[in-house]
């Protein structure tokens, strides 16, 4: 059980920076069966509840942040909507790396038709894929935490 868990979570961890695989969704809910699996006991509480937060702050920020960046950078909210279209499609024209290289196609040209002007759409851009690497450092950081804290709760 314990090894069944170890992997899910490093699958989730792997899946803050990898499109194709869950995140932290998958940590926690690797922690959530382990727990009902073995009993919480009062360190297992604990541990869940510090895992919980993580994972709620994880992907909060993998929202947040890059949402604020491009908001800040001057980019419309409709090139937003274009960019994550066309990284759907980028997703399954080109697997793997579709989805980002299709998310940053979509927001540059987005903002290049909006703005008619390429240091401003590429501007705007860079600025929201610079926050979409900082998203995923604090998610995989929140990741590796949590599996922390779960092993804490394994040995304790």
């Amino acid at each position: 059980m314990t090894l069944l868990v170890a992997l899910a979570m490093a699958v989730g961890i792997a899946g803050t920076v990898l499109p194709l695989l869950p995140g932290l969704l998958l940590v926690w809910a690797a922690a959530l069966l382990y727990g009902l699996a073995t009993g919480f006991g009062a360190v297992g509480v604990g541990a869940f509840v510090v895992i919980t937060l993580l994972a709620i702050a994880g992907m909060v920020s993998g929202l947040v942040l890059p949402h604020r960046a491009a908001g800040t950078s001057g980019a419309a909210r409709w090139s937003v909507w274009i960019a994550f279209a066309l990284g759907i499609v980028g997703f399954f024209v080109i697997p793997v790396v579709g989805l980002p290289l299709g998310t940053v196609a979509g927001l540059y040209l987005a903002e290049l038709h909006r703005t008619r002007v390429h240091t401003l759409a590429w501007r705007s851009t860079w600025a929201t894929v610079k926050a979409f690497g900082l998203a995923a450092l604090v998610q995989l950081a929140a990741g590796v935490v949590m599996a922390l804290v779960w092993a804490v709760w394994v040995v304790a």
